[in-house]
């Protein structure tokens, strides 16, 4: 029997470190700290890369972008995100939508939101109206309260091609 719709999952959780840029959804947001990472550690794409990824049954994006691989040292992980994309169109599925929400105490990043999106939405070739982004606060429980990290999680709906 062929699936024509699939739904999938992510998440992702980095720590905060000095000296690093924070990026999140492929903008640089102002802070005192960056993420750690053997890319830029953007927890937002790489949870919706693996929503996408889970999604169309093609494994996880630590299987297609190796840390341990030299190449993608301090990538942008919208490129990823670009060659994700183009994976599942190859292999015959078309995003509906993604819906991501980050976790982080600090710092605040609702004015940054619409940036993510459209960065988001622009690497894998689909509608702004496709992609949602929200951001939230864990009320100072947990790493991402006490301001050690931040998460994201992230959902993907995507169908098949027609005439695939």
């Amino acid at each position: 029997m062929m699936v024509d719709f699939r739904v999938g999952m992510g998440f992702d959780a980095h720590g905060l470190a000095a000296g690093r840029r924070l990026v999140l959804g492929g903008v640089d947001v102002p802070h005192d700290r960056g993420l750690e990472g053997h890319s830029d550690g953007d927890v937002l794409v790489h949870a919706v890369m693996d929503a996408l990824l889970g999604a169309a049954n093609l494994g996880d994006k630590g299987e297609h972008f190796p840390s341990s691989d030299p190449q993608y040292k301090d990538i942008s992980s919208l490129v990823l995100l670009e060659k994700v994309g183009e994976m599942l169109r190859a292999s015959g599925w078309l995003i509906q939508n993604v819906d991501a929400t980050i976790l982080a105490q600090k710092p605040r990043l609702g004015g940054h939101v619409p940036e993510m999106r459209n960065k988001v939405s622009a690497a894998l070739r689909v509608g702004p109206e496709q992609v949602s982004i929200k951001a939230t606060t864990t009320d100072y429980m947990g790493f991402t309260g006490r301001e050690e990290g931040i998460a994201a999680s992230a959902v993907a709906a995507v169908r098949r091609l027609p005439g695939e």
